[in-house]
């Protein structure tokens, strides 16, 4: 599994001539450092006199993050699998007609979940966002610095899901599939985007 792997470990597989992990792993994992860093938000104002006022809030929203950052972090070793059971798929024999048609069935299969995968980081994406805004809000202000990065981190993923949404998405038969699928991901992206240049706008003009 790639999340029991060390930092160089990964860093030095991800280099590799190997095409996974790829893009999207390296995606989910940049969620999940985003989530961490607004987890890290919150407990650097939990307990603090000065933040009394939103102790409620900030425990409610490090609660949120950490289930987030553990979903992003499941979802490194999930994109990774959904691409190996793609490259499976292709290596099915197809010497005759019925194999040539399992064969692309198996195929189609697998894409349409490796495509599902980025979705749901895309979608995780814009929950971290809410709790990325939270701790700029209401965060420890001698951490805001580190809610931007939240945010900017989380973007950066969700534009990285988006990609393989794409990719994934030229080679999936099914159009209606295919529509449904890109609408929902780039209304995602859109608000996405949105959410977090105005969390940005929060934390610079508090520095």
């Amino acid at each position: 599994m790639l999340t029991s792997k060390t930092v160089q470990q990964f860093l030095d597989e991800t280099t590799s001539s190997s095409p996974a992990p790829g893009g999207g792993s390296v995606s989910a994992l940049t969620a999940a450092l985003g989530s961490a860093l607004t987890s890290m938000v919150c407990r650097l104002t939990i307990g603090k006199k000065k933040y009394a006022e939103v102790q409620k809030e900030m425990e409610e929203t490090l609660i949120k993050s950490e289930e987030l950052r553990l979903r992003c972090t499941a979802l490194i070793d999930e994109d990774t699998q959904a691409f190996n059971d793609v490259i499976s798929a292709f290596a099915l024999p197809k010497e005759s007609e019925v194999q040539k048609t399992r064969r692309n069935e198996a195929i189609q299969g697998a894409t349409k979940t490796a495509t599902r995968v980025p979705l749901k980081l895309m979608r995780t994406c814009s929950e971290a966002l809410e709790s990325a805004a939270r701790a700029a809000l209401q965060g420890n202000l001698n951490s805001v610095s580190d809610a931007g990065v939240a945010a900017l981190m989380i973007q950066s993923a969700c534009e990285g899901a988006f990609y393989n949404v794409r990719i994934n998405l030229n080679s999936i038969e099914d159009k209606s599939f295919s529509s449904q699928t890109l609408a929902q991901a780039e209304e995602i992206r859109k608000s996405v985007a949105i959410h977090a240049r105005d969390i940005i706008s929060v934390v610079e003009s508090k520095l």
